[in-house]
């Protein structure tokens, strides 16, 4: 079971603010999800059976795809004209994570 400690401390983590019904309500929920889990461990020979990671078969046939052709289409010189701050050939931004 998941613990209301435990979900203030991940919500904590995550920068969520939480009020005490809802804390109440994903305990719940939690609950029951790994109830659903528990049941579905139970399952006979479940470990013999490899997991899905895809509805249907996919075939290895990739023919119908186009080659990925690397083309650089724009200079420095023609990106120049639109950037306010750049370094050896690279556009300088600003910082966006502390």
């Amino acid at each position: 079971m998941v613990s209301k400690s435990e979900l203030e401390i991940l919500a904590k983590k995550l920068m969520f603010e939480m009020k005490d019904s809802e804390y109440e309500t994903l305990e719940k929920e939690f609950d029951i999800i790994l109830k659903q889990m528990d049941l579905i461990g139970n399952i006979k020979d479940i470990d013999k059976v490899s997991p899905m990671t895809f509805p249907f078969e996919l075939d290895n046939d990739d023919s119908y795809l186009r080659e990925d052709i690397y083309n650089n289409e724009i200079s420095f010189n023609d990106m120049f004209v639109n950037v306010k701050d750049y370094e050896d050939n690279r556009v300088k931004v600003p910082k966006v994570v502390e």
